[in-house]
């Protein structure tokens, strides 16, 4: 049953706000919660309903784990595994995501505002109608990511190896950055940032070279 948790006196005093509905994933918290020394196991895990705000997940599994409409506000996951999680509807605003793996996630309508992506792995990535305002994305390798619909206001990209889907309601207003290698069907990023209307429409193919 979801509901609040008691302190556990370890992780340097941090603990969830709600705990997930799902018992198993609620078991899998405790325990690590209990004890230092390992990573959180959250593999194919459950944790909807959670707000998991402010933790400290590096170096988790959270493998095909079901994450969506969890708040992660200001959660840390350096180098933890999302490979295959479902992230739709996720409040990731302000989130530390260098390096992690979030190959095959899906992102869907999840806010990432202000969330520091430098060195991610995104590839297959549905992040369609995301939220990427302020968003920085440095150093990231983003094959085959669909942003129909998703919003980069003031996103910094730089550095970056890719190949999107965007439409003509990505926006792109005050985007800054420049890409890296590029591959075909990909979008150049300094043309993105100067669309004239804060929208995709004017992007034009990137033929990599």
């Amino acid at each position: 049953m979801a509901g609040k948790i008691m302190s556990f006196g370890t992780r340097k005093n941090w603990e969830p706000k709600t705990l997930p509905a799902d018992p198993e994933a609620t078991r899998q918290l405790q325990e690590w919660l209990a004890e230092e020394g390992y990573s959180l196991f959250g593999v194919e895990c459950d944790f909807q309903g959670a707000d998991l705000s402010g933790g400290d997940f590096s170096s988790s599994w959270f493998t095909q784990a079901v994450l969506a409409g969890v708040r992660l506000v200001g959660a840390i996951f350096y180098r933890a595994d999302l490979q295959s999680a479902d992230l739709t509807d996720a409040d990731l605003t302000g989130a530390d995501l260098v390096r992690a793996n979030l190959d095959g996630a899906v992102l869907r309508s999840a806010r990432l505002d202000g969330a520091n992506m430098i060195k991610a792995s995104l590839q297959g990535v549905d992040a369609s109608g995301a939220s990427f305002r302020g968003t920085q994305i440095m150093g990231a390798s983003l094959s085959g990511v669909d942003m129909r619909g998703a919003d980069l206001t003031d996103a910094v990209l730089f550095q970056n190896t890719f190949k999107i889907s965007v439409d003509d309601t990505t926006v792109v207003r005050g985007l800054t950055g420049s890409e890296r290698g590029g591959e075909p069907g990909g979008v150049r990023w300094g043309r993105l940032a100067n669309a004239p209307v804060g929208r995709a429409s004017d992007a034009v193919p990137w033929a990599g070279g």
